[in-house]
Protein backbone atom coordinates (compact mmCIF):
# COMPACT_ATOMS: atom_id res chain seq x y z
CA UNK A 1 0.00 0.00 0.00
CA UNK A 2 1.27 3.51 -1.11
CA UNK A 3 3.05 5.24 2.40
CA UNK A 4 0.43 8.20 1.57
CA UNK A 5 -2.78 5.74 0.80
CA UNK A 6 -1.72 4.28 4.51
CA UNK A 7 -1.62 7.34 6.46
CA UNK A 8 -4.81 8.57 5.13
CA UNK A 9 -6.50 5.21 6.35
CA UNK A 10 -5.12 5.55 9.78
CA UNK A 11 -5.67 9.47 10.09
CA UNK A 12 -9.33 8.51 8.76
CA UNK A 13 -10.19 5.50 10.61
CA UNK A 14 -8.42 7.72 13.78
CA UNK A 15 -11.46 10.18 12.91
CA UNK A 16 -14.28 7.69 12.60
CA UNK A 17 -13.43 5.67 15.66
CA UNK A 18 -12.65 8.73 17.87
CA UNK A 19 -9.17 7.46 19.10
CA UNK A 20 -10.69 4.10 19.98
CA UNK A 21 -8.28 2.18 17.60
CA UNK A 22 -5.40 3.36 17.36
CA UNK A 23 -2.65 3.25 13.92
CA UNK A 24 -0.16 1.44 16.09
CA UNK A 25 -3.13 -1.13 17.09
CA UNK A 26 -3.90 -1.99 13.42
CA UNK A 27 0.00 -1.56 12.27
CA UNK A 28 0.51 -4.28 15.19
CA UNK A 29 -2.81 -6.29 14.49
CA UNK A 30 -1.64 -5.96 10.40
CA UNK A 31 1.79 -7.46 11.24
CA UNK A 32 0.18 -10.02 13.31
CA UNK A 33 -2.45 -11.26 10.79
CA UNK A 34 -0.55 -9.97 7.51
CA UNK A 35 -3.55 -8.94 6.51
CA UNK A 36 -3.86 -7.44 2.96
CA UNK A 37 -5.93 -4.58 1.35
CA UNK A 38 -9.12 -6.49 0.81
CA UNK A 39 -8.70 -8.17 4.01
CA UNK A 40 -10.76 -7.30 8.12
CA UNK A 41 -10.09 -4.67 10.03
CA UNK A 42 -12.07 -4.44 13.38
CA UNK A 43 -13.21 -1.59 15.44
CA UNK A 44 -14.69 -1.61 19.00
CA UNK A 45 -18.33 -1.12 19.61
CA UNK A 46 -19.96 -0.61 23.31
CA UNK A 47 -21.89 -3.66 23.45
CA UNK A 48 -19.94 -5.94 20.40
CA UNK A 49 -17.01 -6.02 17.89
CA UNK A 50 -18.34 -5.01 14.84
CA UNK A 51 -15.89 -6.42 11.61
CA UNK A 52 -16.93 -4.69 8.33
CA UNK A 53 -15.05 -6.61 4.96
CA UNK A 54 -15.79 -5.18 1.92
CA UNK A 55 -18.89 -3.14 2.83
CA UNK A 56 -20.26 -6.39 4.73
CA UNK A 57 -20.53 -6.29 8.49
CA UNK A 58 -20.77 -8.60 10.90
CA UNK A 59 -21.47 -8.57 14.81
CA UNK A 60 -19.88 -10.78 17.19
CA UNK A 61 -19.48 -10.99 20.66
CA UNK A 62 -17.02 -10.03 22.99
CA UNK A 63 -14.26 -12.43 23.73
CA UNK A 64 -12.40 -11.32 27.05
CA UNK A 65 -9.69 -13.98 26.85
CA UNK A 66 -8.88 -12.08 23.18
CA UNK A 67 -9.06 -9.22 24.12
CA UNK A 68 -6.65 -10.06 27.24
CA UNK A 69 -4.04 -11.75 24.80
CA UNK A 70 -3.86 -9.15 22.62
CA UNK A 71 -3.02 -6.82 25.88
CA UNK A 72 -0.30 -9.00 26.75
CA UNK A 73 0.83 -9.26 23.12
CA UNK A 74 0.87 -5.40 23.48
CA UNK A 75 2.57 -5.64 26.75
CA UNK A 76 5.70 -7.31 25.50
CA UNK A 77 5.79 -5.46 22.08
CA UNK A 78 5.70 -2.17 24.23
CA UNK A 79 8.94 -3.82 26.53
CA UNK A 80 10.85 -4.60 23.83
CA UNK A 81 10.97 -1.29 22.03
CA UNK A 82 11.82 0.09 25.39
CA UNK A 83 14.95 -1.89 25.68
CA UNK A 84 15.92 -1.49 22.56
CA UNK A 85 18.76 -2.93 20.12
CA UNK A 86 21.70 -2.83 22.97
CA UNK A 87 19.33 -4.15 25.56
CA UNK A 88 17.27 -6.46 24.74
CA UNK A 89 19.26 -9.17 22.63
CA UNK A 90 20.91 -9.80 26.41
CA UNK A 91 17.91 -10.20 28.52
CA UNK A 92 14.71 -11.26 26.05
CA UNK A 93 15.03 -14.73 27.22
CA UNK A 94 15.14 -14.25 30.90
CA UNK A 95 12.38 -11.53 30.33
CA UNK A 96 10.27 -13.69 28.37
CA UNK A 97 11.01 -16.62 30.73
CA UNK A 98 10.46 -14.69 34.10
CA UNK A 99 8.62 -11.35 33.73
CA UNK A 100 6.37 -11.25 31.21
CA UNK A 101 4.35 -14.48 32.66
CA UNK A 102 4.06 -12.36 36.12
CA UNK A 103 3.35 -9.28 33.65
CA UNK A 104 0.54 -11.43 32.55
CA UNK A 105 -0.59 -12.39 35.66
CA UNK A 106 -0.51 -8.66 37.22
CA UNK A 107 -2.74 -7.62 33.71
CA UNK A 108 -5.10 -10.71 34.30
CA UNK A 109 -5.81 -10.04 37.92
CA UNK A 110 -6.28 -6.06 37.47
CA UNK A 111 -8.91 -7.17 34.51
CA UNK A 112 -10.60 -10.01 36.39
CA UNK A 113 -11.82 -6.94 39.01
CA UNK A 114 -13.67 -5.83 36.39
CA UNK A 115 -16.93 -6.66 34.64
CA UNK A 116 -16.97 -7.13 30.98
CA UNK A 117 -18.25 -3.68 29.87
CA UNK A 118 -15.35 -2.00 31.43
CA UNK A 119 -12.85 -4.55 30.34
CA UNK A 120 -13.99 -3.62 26.81
CA UNK A 121 -12.37 0.48 27.64
CA UNK A 122 -8.66 -1.23 28.59
CA UNK A 123 -5.84 0.24 26.27
CA UNK A 124 -2.05 -0.25 26.71
CA UNK A 125 0.02 3.68 26.49
CA UNK A 126 1.81 3.90 22.72
CA UNK A 127 5.07 4.62 24.17
CA UNK A 128 7.49 3.41 26.96
CA UNK A 129 9.78 6.27 28.88
CA UNK A 130 12.87 6.78 26.89
CA UNK A 131 16.33 7.84 28.45
CA UNK A 132 16.37 6.98 32.05
CA UNK A 133 12.71 6.91 32.45
CA UNK A 134 11.13 3.90 33.93
CA UNK A 135 7.80 3.59 32.14
CA UNK A 136 7.44 0.87 29.93
CA UNK A 137 3.28 0.67 29.27
CA UNK A 138 0.45 1.73 31.21
CA UNK A 139 -3.11 0.26 30.79
CA UNK A 140 -5.38 2.51 31.42
CA UNK A 141 -9.26 3.00 30.85
CA UNK A 142 -10.24 4.63 27.48
CA UNK A 143 -13.08 6.43 28.06
CA UNK A 144 -11.95 8.24 30.95
CA UNK A 145 -8.22 8.59 30.54
CA UNK A 146 -6.89 7.11 33.89
CA UNK A 147 -4.45 5.07 34.52
CA UNK A 148 -5.37 1.60 36.09
CA UNK A 149 -1.92 -0.60 36.23
CA UNK A 150 1.59 1.07 35.54
CA UNK A 151 4.47 -1.19 34.88
CA UNK A 152 7.79 0.01 35.06
CA UNK A 153 11.60 -0.88 35.05
CA UNK A 154 14.04 0.47 37.87
CA UNK A 155 17.90 0.05 37.24
CA UNK A 156 19.02 -0.92 40.33
CA UNK A 157 22.73 -0.83 41.44
CA UNK A 158 23.80 -2.42 44.83
CA UNK A 159 27.33 -2.03 46.13
CA UNK A 160 29.51 -4.48 44.35
CA UNK A 161 26.93 -6.10 42.84
CA UNK A 162 26.85 -4.64 39.29
CA UNK A 163 23.56 -3.14 37.78
CA UNK A 164 20.04 -4.84 37.80
CA UNK A 165 16.58 -4.42 36.06
CA UNK A 166 14.13 -4.36 38.56
CA UNK A 167 10.69 -4.81 37.28
CA UNK A 168 7.38 -3.66 38.75
CA UNK A 169 4.24 -2.20 38.95
CA UNK A 170 1.63 -0.03 41.00
CA UNK A 171 -2.11 -0.15 40.33
CA UNK A 172 -4.67 2.74 41.12
CA UNK A 173 -5.79 1.22 44.14
CA UNK A 174 -3.27 2.84 46.39
CA UNK A 175 -2.71 5.55 43.87
CA UNK A 176 0.42 3.72 42.66
CA UNK A 177 2.33 4.55 45.86
CA UNK A 178 3.00 0.57 46.47
CA UNK A 179 5.35 -1.03 44.61
CA UNK A 180 4.08 -4.59 43.18
CA UNK A 181 7.53 -7.15 42.88
CA UNK A 182 7.56 -8.89 39.28
CA UNK A 183 11.36 -9.56 39.76
CA UNK A 184 14.92 -8.41 38.60
CA UNK A 185 17.28 -8.79 35.57
CA UNK A 186 21.18 -8.96 36.27
CA UNK A 187 22.62 -6.84 33.48
CA UNK A 188 26.70 -6.76 34.14
CA UNK A 189 28.72 -4.29 36.49
CA UNK A 190 29.29 -2.19 33.53
CA UNK A 191 26.75 0.59 33.72
CA UNK A 192 23.37 0.16 31.23
CA UNK A 193 22.49 1.89 28.07
CA UNK A 194 19.88 4.32 28.36
CA UNK A 195 16.45 2.46 27.35
CA UNK A 196 15.24 2.83 23.52
CA UNK A 197 19.13 3.27 22.65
Amino acid sequence: MNKWLRKSLFVTISILTFGLVTPSQLINQANAEKINDRDVFETQAPDRSIVQANSYVIETEFNREAFMQELIKQAEIQSYQKFGTRIKPVIENEFREVILPNIEKAIAQTASQFPEDDVKKLTITEQPGAGLSEKIFNIKDSVSGKDIIRFHVRRDNPPQAGYWFNFHYHTYHDQFHSHHELGSIYWDKNTPPKWMS
